[in-house]
């Protein structure tokens, strides 16, 4: 994985349980600009393999982004079960529950 991939990894692993970030929050941690593509793309890789956090990441306006039947329901129960308050279409409070 490139020092890019390295440093979005690393944040990533550093999200603690019951917050959230936005995919280019993450990047933006990482120093990486206008990366949210680039945090989507290592989730979706990585998440399983590497034990990345992944359901503590959602969209930068709280919502998350995986649909109905595709991974929503159980994000939408990973995040509550640490404490995030998720609305049933599945919006996050971002001043509230945001890292």
């Amino acid at each position: 994985m490139s020092d890019i991939g390295d440093r979005i990894r690393a944040v990533l692993r550093e999200i603690p349980a019951g917050r959230v970030v936005s995919y280019a929050g993450a990047a933006a941690r990482a120093g990486v600009a206008n990366g949210g593509r680039t945090t989507a793309r290592i989730l979706h890789a990585c998440s399983r393999k590497d034990g990345l956090p992944w359901h503590r990441v959602i969209r930068s306006d709280g919502r998350i982004a995986l649909p109905p039947g595709g991974g929503f329901e159980l994000q939408k129960t990973l995040l509550e079960a640490e404490g995030v308050e998720v609305s049933p279409e599945g919006r996050v409070d971002m001043r509230r529950f945001g890292w």
